[in-house]
């Protein structure tokens, strides 16, 4: 007897990083926090070992009247500034002239759901990066979706001949193209696209939008924390050179941004050359929006309103603090990966470093060496994620020499 729907996937879900996080804090406690190398989490964390809250964000958030934190929000879609401010902060600077229209979403998590959700039906497959975000493929199994993957690189560059490949056999089995493409600061390798790989993935797409609607869903979770942020929208033009036959839906999230993952605030921002098109989906994405969660945290949205626009100065100030300690982490890690021979998928910027290993056989057993070291990381497609996001300086010292012994030593 059962007593949900038929088509579903049983299997107990095994949230692996929480899991090894859960390791780390029993080390911590055991033998000091001083002896452990905690690179699990993908959240920021200060140079004390504290998670940040930006005091740009959460001094102003903390002053919203509780009736506004208490009441529901003006739509099931969004607050009006809240959706207007979100396209004029993402999507504005680009100069993109596409159509758009935005609906607010729990996190960027929401958009990526109702994307996955709303786009393809049952049995069809959604394309997605060969090493990604683990949940992509938990949202596409709950909604009885297939996985097709695309190898992430070609030598240290993009893979687009396979990212091609694998677009063009999806289009020999069904009669619509999803693709996930989670740039820039892509998790966990810290890979971002250069203008030109994505004038090709523009190019691709169009030729495939000759036989079939195609969807770009572009997620940008970590896009504030890209190391030229003055210039981490300008991709978003390249865009414009989309035909009329493809769509692209960008997934936001608040909770990288603004250091507030608890508050559940993001955003769709759909996006077409016409009007219509654009319509059309959103009528869709409305509807699931009001049955799904009905409604987004209202002080959230108002609060992402003000910090970007009022708050602007102090809010940059502070971000700009953390994505130089960010960079001065990752440069260590990277360099020293380098010196020692330590592996890595080619990084740009961003939360996350991956060492490569193309055996997952291997990494189990690397990533199972590295806890008995006292060092927690992620495991990953192929790869073993270091966050240091999480990690002090001084913890990033030294610590991909350390990795490199472990593995060196593995029988």
């Amino acid at each position: 007897m059962s007593f949900v729907k038929t088509k579903v996937d049983m299997t107990p879900i095994e949230d692996t990083v929480f899991a090894i996080v859960k390791k780390a804090k029993e080390a911590k406690a055991k033998i000091g926090a001083e002896n452990v190398v905690d690179a699990t989490i993908g959240s920021l964390y200060n140079e004390e070992g504290s998670i940040v809250a930006f005091e740009s964000v959460f001094t102003p958030y903390d002053q919203i009247a509780k009736e506004t934190k208490a009441a529901y929000a003006g739509s099931f879609v969004g607050n009006e500034s809240y959706r207007k401010q979100v396209y004029d902060w993402i999507v504005k600077p680009s100069g993109s002239t596409l159509e758009h229209s935005v609906i607010a979403t729990p996190g960027g998590t929401g958009a990526v759901a109702l994307t996955l959700q709303e786009i393809l039906d049952e049995g069809e497959s959604v394309l997605l990066p060969e090493i990604a975000w683990g949940s992509y493929k938990l949202m596409a199994a709950m909604d009885n979706l297939k996985v097709k993957t695309y190898s992430l690189f070609e030598e240290n560059h993009f893979n687009i001949s396979d990212f091609q490949k694998k677009c063009e056999e999806i289009l020999e089995t069904q009669k619509k193209l999803l693709v996930v493409i989670n740039d820039p600061c892509h998790n966990p390798t810290g890979y971002s696209l250069t203008k030109e790989e994505w004038e090709e993935v523009v190019r691709i797409l169009n030729a495939c939008a000759k036989k079939v609607p195609v969807i770009l869903l572009n997620d940008i979770a970590y896009i504030d924390y890209s190391y030229d942020v003055d210039h981490s929208r300008d991709y978003i033009k390249t865009f414009d050179a989309f035909n009329e036959n493809v769509f692209v839906v960008i997934a936001f999230s608040c909770s990288k941004s603004l250091t507030s993952y608890g508050l559940r605030c993001g955003a769709a921002i759909l996006m077409a050359k016409t009007k219509e098109a654009v319509r059309s989906v959103e009528i869709v994405f409305e509807k699931a929006a009001r049955a799904t969660w009905s409604n987004i945290p209202n002080a959230a949205m108002d609060n992402f309103t003000f910090v970007t626009t009022d708050n602007h100065n102090a809010y940059m100030k502070e971000k700009k603090f953390y994505i130089k300690l960010l960079k001065e982490r990752s440069e260590i890690f990277v360099e020293e990966a380098k010196a020692c021979g330590l592996s890595c998928y080619p990084y740009k910027e961003g939360f996350f470093v991956t060492v490569k290993m193309e055996d997952n056989n291997i990494r189990d057993e690397f990533h199972e060496a590295l806890m008995q070291n006292h060092i927690y990381t992620v495991k990953v497609n192929k790869g073993i994620r270091v966050a240091v996001c999480s990690l002090s300086v001084e913890k990033c010292k030294g610590l991909a020499k350390r990795m490199a012994d472990i593995l060196n030593n593995l029988s």
